[in-house]
This record gives structure tokens, sequence and C-alpha cells, in this order.
């Protein structure tokens, strides 16, 4: 288990193994590379950011993860896996289940909720976005981003 601080000043605690917190995780992200490039999206008032968002109700996080990936993105996915979960500590404590999968289709003029749609960028142009939400900055993207380069690539 990893412990640091977000950008905000919130505690995070990632594993890459079993919920240990206590806590159901209700909120999703999905952090994929197809093609050698990262699958991002652009938020309407955050910047660029990995896809993902929150379980409807009595909505399993899988299928939301699915969902927000083709709602923010116009991207289809399948052999969608969990690899890892974090909580953040701050004003609101939650959990998030982080998600990544297999590409099975791209729409080409996809209806969008709360982005402009899928943004791909390769290691190097994520590294050097001047446009990254807040969310994508720190030790966490680091680690999961990681991860994902080791295990799913």
């Amino acid at each position: 288990m990893y412990t640091f601080t977000d950008v905000n000043g919130g505690r995070v605690e990632l594993t890459f193994g079993d919920n240990r917190f206590g806590m159901e995780a209700r909120h999703v992200l999905v952090v994929l590379k197809h093609e050698n490039r990262w699958l991002l999206t652009r938020h309407e008032v955050r910047g660029i950011e990995f896809p993902g968002g929150k379980a409807e109700p009595g909505e399993l996080v899988e299928a939301a993860a699915i969902r927000e990936t083709m709602e923010e993105t116009g991207v289809e996915l399948t052999n969608v896996g969990k690899f890892a979960e974090y909580i953040v500590d701050s004003n609101i404590t939650f959990c998030k289940a982080v998600f990544t999968g297999t590409v099975v289709r791209i729409e080409e003029n996809p209806t969008l909720f709360e982005t402009s749609g899928a943004v791909w960028l390769t290691d190097e142009e994520l590294d050097a976005c001047q446009e990254l939400s807040f969310h994508m900055k720190g030790t966490g993207m680091e680690l999961l981003r990681k991860w994902v380069v080791e295990h799913a690539s």
C-alpha cells in the first residue's frame, strides 16, 4: 500500500491488492494504453484527465467504468478489469476503483457527456502536457501509469 498527499492536500491511500479500506468503491477511473497512446479526455472545467466518474445506484463499478469511458470518450471497452483502488481522505472521503481494459471500437461522432471527447497522448506528450487536470498530477497517477505499462501493455 502507498500513502501520499495529493495536490489538494488530501491524504491518499492506494493499493494494488484487495480493498482494505472498509469502504465500497463507488467512483471509477480508467487508465488505458492502446497502440502506445494513453486514452484521456478533456473535461470542460478541469482539463485533460483519464475518463471516470461515479457508479449509478445499483450499477456495478465494472459497468460504470465501461459506461463512463463511452460517455466521455466514445471508446467502447471490453475485458475491463480492476487493478487498484484508492481512498481519498479530504472534505468528502471516497473510494475509487481503477480499471484498464481492451478497446473494442472507437466511435467517430460519439454523444459525449461533460467532456469534449477522446484525447490520445504518447508518454512524452502526456508528460509534457500543460493542460492536465489536478487529478492527473502527483504520485498516484505515476504509480497507476507504471502499473499499466508493466502489466497491461
